[in-house]
């Protein structure tokens, strides 16, 4: 299946949903007024497309083989990150207005690349500026569910950062059974955050971004980032850089095989493979 600026969904993220990310991002002061039941749960929903939006938001940001990173980079006025995560692509349902049911369809790797603006109000102004913000793999993985046994929980997240020639591990290779929340438990709290979340600090009010996008029928989820490494967690995205996010079954490769099949840049049908190159937005 492709995803396209025709089909009609709304994209969306999960912050907070992996130990430690938040902390690393220099976001989690963000939320230090948003109040939750769980301090294991996810922080809020965000949005990073909205069809007809009249803002930033309106803009059809997914590639699946380039990042322009904004204009302002040149001069590391603004200082971009690659988000390895796994995104959802998921049906809605509804009852009158509100979301009553999540039914993912399929899993891709996806990078959920963010501006660090610290003093940004919203979550989603760090999001999307523009096409080619964000990365969606062109592999989408069939989801027969989303729950204990799914084809997901055997699947890992990796993600290197290729840059003048050397493969350097971005992110710590994690498995997606370790999200904070997830199967049923994701699913509950996202039908939740679309139906009653509202506009308080970073997070924005759902039912409101829903009606703006004509109350689409599917959704793109991601479900939040994984954890930097050293490396990842102090160095941000150049021009000539190649930005990789690899989701694969970690029963059938291992680490290494990863790196030689980006190297290689040849995939197995069952591995869902993100890479963008890196260049700079046209003033």
């Amino acid at each position: 299946m492709q995803v396209t600026a025709e089909s009609q969904f709304i994209g969306l993220g999960v912050a907070g949903n992996f130990a430690g990310h938040l902390e690393q991002a220099g976001e989690a002061s963000d939320f230090v007024a948003v109040l939750v039941r769980d301090t294991s749960a996810p922080k809020a929903l965000f949005p990073c497309y909205v069809p007809t939006h009249v803002g930033p938001l309106g803009h059809f940001p997914f590639s699946s083989d380039t990042i322009l990173l904004p204009s302002s980079a040149a001069s590391e006025a603004e200082k971009v990150q690659i988000e390895p995560e796994v995104a959802l692509w998921c049906d809605l349902v509804y009852q009158g207005t509100q979301v009553v049911a999540i039914i993912p369809r399929a899993f891709a790797a996806y990078n959920d690349c963010s501006i660090r603006r610290p003093h940004a109000n919203k979550i989603s102004e760090k999001k999307n500026w523009g096409s080619a913000s964000k990365g969606l793999a062109a592999n989408l993985l069939p989801l027969s569910g989303f729950s204990v046994g799914c084809e997901l929980d055997d699947y890992r997240i990796a993600c290197y950062l290729e840059r003048a020639g050397e493969l350097i591990a971005y992110g710590i290779d994690s498995a997606a059974l370790d999200y904070s929340y997830f199967h049923g438990k994701l699913l509950d709290w996202a039908i939740d955050k679309f139906n009653h979340q509202q506009d308080e600090g970073p997070a924005e009010h759902m039912q409101g971004l829903l009606a703006q996008a004509g109350y689409p029928s599917q959704a793109l989820i991601s479900i939040g980032a994984t954890r930097y490494t050293p490396f990842g967690e102090s160095h941000f995205l150049k021009p000539g850089d190649t930005a990789c996010v690899v989701v694969y079954p970690g029963s059938r490769y291992r680490e290494a095989d990863i790196r030689e099949a980006i190297r290689a840049r040849q995939f197995r049908p069952d591995i869902s493979a993100l890479l963008q190159h890196v260049t700079l937005s046209p003033m």
